[in-house]
């Protein structure tokens, strides 16, 4: 193609509103440009590499023995009220009323709609195992768009759905297709680590999720240095303390602590540290309220509490109910005598494990001091339950290990969903014996834009794009020096045609532009090698060809140079870089 009549549309402008080098350099490349808050266009550059992705995707799952669909963006929110996820999403679901008063939803994902046509289409053990997947549009309402493609309001998914009459028949079709996410993303160039995953709002047994380590993602990777243990914060497991600490302690005190309701604002009031805090969280979990408990200085992991609660759906109580269940304003809650007013209270072994430490005293403006788990509140009981419900942290290990703490970029997770969806939706077979029976699913999603992201957030430097030749917008960039020149023209012009006669993706800069202008912009946009036509090097016989990565040109003989061009485009593709 001809560089003079594309749009590629390079800017030496860094866009204000970037944070990140991928969100940069999309903009001043040329792949993208901002619509609105999270919504964007791809130009013609963003687009090639897109297709490129999405036909390895394609190819991939083909090969895995999945089928292509394309199900609606446009998803009827009767179907997520049925399953329970129109509250799980909450606000995120972007929805609309249509003419007729009808609630629909904008498509996140679609266990919903896929399981909806596996309810009218399948009805026999004999149609299972079948994998369908769709590549297309997704809109998620994010409260705060940010990193460019990496968190859109709008983008582009590879989302899959699996059905099966057994938990070992859905074990074959998720190792299919974790084998398949394993060369998608090498067969795109991306660096990638697997870690255990939460499975969230989708619910399930097991995840995986694919993570390109990257300082600037948004995902946190908890590992073992010895490679033996990796998952995501969400899932990371940590140990308990070793030894049980001394539960010798005087009586519980109570201490005004006027308007003092943070755990920063108690530390420094009182004089002590947020390791001595315990930390007292009233939850819904579906209709049924719970408390939480965890040390001053810890997080609560929600997806753990979701696992913990079976999988019920988690907010945090709104300040009337906290009132009501503990009699105090936010704040104030603490696990003396709440066992018996709350269906379920969940204690984190860091907080079991408490000699006493300072807590709500369920009363505003109050705390108490000297609070010892198992004396002054149950550790053990019907209702209580001692399980991880934190964040790991620095320090934590787990086996014994010591955890270590690495940020990514989520670019694939497999879920086994079970039969959350199927039950909730009448998706039932009749098995061997006759008998209606759930189908057991899995499914399994891919960022076809957050690839493309990553690979320039793993991929670039001062000067723009370096990027993966199996997904680069173009393989090879021949650049005319100066096009008023017949014999630099028609010879890179030669070239340039003697390479699309091979099958090279090949773009042609024939823009009357200065030298400078077209090395800058070859450079920021990204193409793997660079080939220059010029005067002074026709005059010794020679053409100049660079790769991205090289330091500086080498020449070669003209009638060496298309075979040179092509034997390290075959270095490139099988990954000499």
């Amino acid at each position: 193609m001809r560089y003079s009549k594309l749009l590629i549309p390079t800017t030496r402008e860094v866009p204000s509103d970037a944070e990140i080098p991928s969100h940069r350099l999309l903009v001043r490349a040329g792949y993208i440009r901002k619509v609105a808050s999270g919504t964007y266009t791809y130009l013609v550059l963003g687009l090639r590499s897109l297709r490129k992705i999405m036909q390895i995707v394609r190819e991939e799952m083909d090969a895995a023995g999945a089928q292509e669909i394309l199900m609606p963006v446009v998803q009827p929110l009767e179907l997520w009220d049925r399953t329970g996820r129109s509250a799980d999403y909450g606000e995120t679901l972007a929805t609309f009323t249509d003419r007729h008063g009808r609630g629909n939803a904008l498509s996140p994902t679609a266990e919903e709609v896929c399981t909806f046509l596996a309810s009218q289409e399948l009805k026999s053990y004999k149609q299972l195992p079948v994998n369908f997947y769709q590549i297309g549009t997704k809109v998620r309402d994010e409260f705060r768009p940010r990193f460019g493609v990496l968190r859109s309001r709008e983008f582009i998914m590879k989302d899959a759905y699996s059905f099966h009459t057994t938990p070992e028949c859905l074990d074959v079709t998720y190792r299919a297709m974790y084998d398949a996410y394993c060369r998608v993303f090498e067969r795109c160039g991306i660096p990638y680590v697997i870690v255990e995953a939460e499975s969230g709002e989708m619910g399930g047994s097991g995840s995986h999720q694919f993570t390109v380590p990257c300082e600037n993602g948004e995902d946190v990777i908890v590992h073992t240095a010895d490679g033996e243990y990796a998952a995501n914060l969400e899932k990371a497991e940590v140990d308990p303390p070793l030894e049980p600490f001394d539960r010798g302690a005087a009586e519980v005190e109570e201490v005004h602590t006027p308007e003092v309701g943070s755990i920063e604002a108690v530390c420094g009031f009182l004089g002590t540290q947020p390791v001595e805090m315990i930390k007292t969280l009233v939850y819904k979990a579906d209709e049924k309220i719970v408390i939480c408990l965890i040390r001053g200085d810890h997080e609560l992991n929600v997806e753990k509490l979701t696992q913990a609660a079976g999988g019920a759906h988690i907010e945090p109580a709104d300040e009337a109910t906290v009132r009501e269940v503990t009699g105090a304003g936010i704040g104030f809650a603490g696990p003396i005598g709440m066992v018996d007013k709350v269906a379920t209270m969940y204690v984190d072994p860091w907080v079991e494990g408490m000699c006493c430490g300072v807590s709500g005293a369920n009363k505003t403006d109050y705390h108490v001091k000297n609070v010892v788990p198992g004396r002054d509140f149950p550790t053990e009981a019907d209702n209580v339950t001692v399980i991880d419900i934190r964040n790991a942290v620095e320090g934590d290990t787990r086996g014994g290990k010591e955890l270590l703490f690495h940020r990514g970029i989520e670019v694939g997770q497999v879920f086994k969903l079970g039969a959350k969806y199927s039950k909730k939706l009448d998706a039932y077979v009749d098995d061997e014996s006759g008998a209606s029976v759930p189908c057991i699913m899995g499914c399994y999603g891919i960022g076809i834009n957050r690839i493309l992201a990553s690979a320039i957030e793993v991929g670039n430097d001062k000067d723009g794009c370096i990027l993966p030749i199996a997904i680069a917008p173009f393989e090879v960039e021949v650049v005319a020096l100066n096009t008023d020149s017949e014999s630099v023209f028609s010879k890179a012009e030669q070239i340039y045609n003697d390479l699309q006669a091979a099958g090279v993706d090949v773009l042609i800069d024939d823009r009357q532009a200065r030298p400078g202008v077209k090395f800058k912009d070859a450079d920021l946009i990204g193409v793997p090698l660079r080939v220059v036509v010029g005067e002074r090097g026709l005059a010794e016989g020679n053409v100049e060809i660079k790769r991205r990565t090289d330091d500086k040109p080498a020449g070669v003989p003209l009638d060496q140079a298309v075979e040179r061009i092509l034997e390290i485009v075959r270095e490139l593709k099988a990954g000499d870089k």
